[in-house]
């Protein structure tokens, strides 16, 4: 089957026909998961090297499960998010505290200068905002505002309750609102 043939198949169909032997199947998985993971993983790294290790290393997990995979559990995005994010936090707990100077610079292809060192700007303010959360605030903020999640997969994700997901979140937001609001002037946002 032609990768891009394999654009409207589902995850779990796409994990069981790799299972299967169909090399194709796992370049479509990889095409569609890969970018997700390793946005996830920069997010809560802030390092893109180990982003990216995290990232292979989450494929090859799914690969080396593909066989055994038992559709309708769970959803395959549901298992690589968590997979990733335990990753992530394993990292993060060899690493408690990283120097300012070790965080790498973000890349930014805004067209305009102005524009990209205001982005560049926020996201950095953002990241670091970020990195200041308990982790597991951190991972719940990043997992519902930034990736997009609906509370009941991250509580699957991060194998806690609803409420302890909608919980953490509020924390988390609280505490960027107070980290970065007064830097509202700083970062190019005015009232009015």
């Amino acid at each position: 089957m032609a990768l891009d043939a394999m654009s409207d198949v589902s995850d779990e169909a796409l994990l069981v026909l790799y299972a299967n032997g169909d090399a194709a199947a796992a370049r479509s998985l990889t095409v569609q998961l890969a970018p997700r993971v390793l946005a996830h993983a920069f997010r809560m790294l802030g390092d893109r090297a180990e982003a990216e290790d995290v990232t292979q290393e989450a494929l090859m997990r799914l690969w080396k499960i593909a066989p055994d995979w038992r559709q309708g559990e769970a959803k395959v995005t549901t298992w690589l998010y968590r997979v990733t994010a335990n990753l992530c936090t394993d990292r993060l707990r060899k690493v408690r505290m990283k120097d300012i100077d070790d965080v790498p610079e973000i890349v930014d292809d805004a067209p305009s200068a102005d524009e990209g060192l205001i982005e560049k700007a926020r996201a950095e303010a953002l990241n670091g905002a970020l990195a200041e959360l308990p982790e597991r605030q951190r991972q719940a903020v990043v997992l519902r505002h930034i990736e997009g999640l609906q509370n009941p997969e991250i509580s699957e994700i991060m194998d806690i309750s609803v409420e302890a997901v909608e919980s953490l979140t509020a924390r988390g937001k609280r505490a960027l609102a107070a980290a970065l609001g007064k830097r509202r002037a700083e970062l190019g946002f005015y009232d009015g």
